[in-house]
């Protein structure tokens, strides 16, 4: 057979890996400076000064603020320039109202086979999070339990639940942030009743805790930003 021949019809595409494009990093950067909340909601997002932080052109810039403005992270005002989004409460509760039924099932599901390494997983994030509550680490707070609630859903076994909860997850990080510290301790000690409820096999109790949790967590974003405005 010639060397030159034509590779078999119906042979998958191979192509190699390229570099992710700049304005994909650069919009990875922003979010998760707005995520963190370095960068508030209504914060003036001038692309000069984005650009000399990140150490890149505007022209990335200007197009990661246009994504993120179709993913409702960022508002563009006309004559006015680029600015983080304020959530309204309704987008707040109707989130969080969605994270609590996801949740719910999860945790029921999650307490229905525990593995002894899926619970040994979550004892270590507990750990972790408590230690950074006591070191005032607000950042590490919040990623634990992000981390926390992501390794519940992991243990679900439930792969489309999976996928609908990832796809809120970072919304949920951004209005958790506000109200970790005032949370504190009582969120953990809910984490750590709910760690006991799913390795003690206890669906029914598991899910009533991890609503109560994610309702505790909804009203205080709600009553925090009632007070601020």
């Amino acid at each position: 057979m010639s060397l030159t021949s034509k590779l078999p019809q119906g042979i998958a595409a191979r192509q190699v890996a390229r570099p992710v494009p700049l304005r994909e990093t650069v919009y990875e950067a922003i979010l998760d400076l707005i995520i963190s909340g370095e960068l508030k909601p209504g914060h003036h997002l001038v692309e000069k000064e984005l650009a000399e932080l990140l150490g890149v052109s505007r022209q990335p810039v200007r197009e990661a603020l246009q994504w993120l403005k179709k993913d409702e992270w960022v508002d563009l005002r006309p004559g006015y320039g680029a600015f983080v989004h304020s959530p309204t409460p309704e987008e707040a509760d109707q989130l969080l109202s969605v994270r609590t039924l996801l949740e719910a099932e999860s945790a029921r599901l999650a307490a229905l086979s525990p593995t002894k390494e899926g619970i040994a997983e979550l004892k270590q994030i507990y750990k972790r999070g408590v230690q950074a509550l006591k070191s005032e680490d607000i950042e590490e707070v919040v990623a634990a339990n992000a981390e926390l609630h992501a390794q519940i859903t992991e243990m679900s076994g439930n792969k489309i639940l999976k996928e609908i909860a990832a796809q809120v997850d970072r919304r949920v990080r951004w209005y958790h942030t506000p109200v970790a510290k005032s949370r504190g301790k009582a969120a953990w000690d809910e984490h750590a009743a709910l760690i006991d409820a799913i390795s003690k096999k206890e669906a029914d109790r598991a899910a009533q805790l991890m609503r109560e949790h994610t309702e505790h967590t909804r009203t205080s974003y709600l009553e925090q930003n009632a007070e601020a405005v």
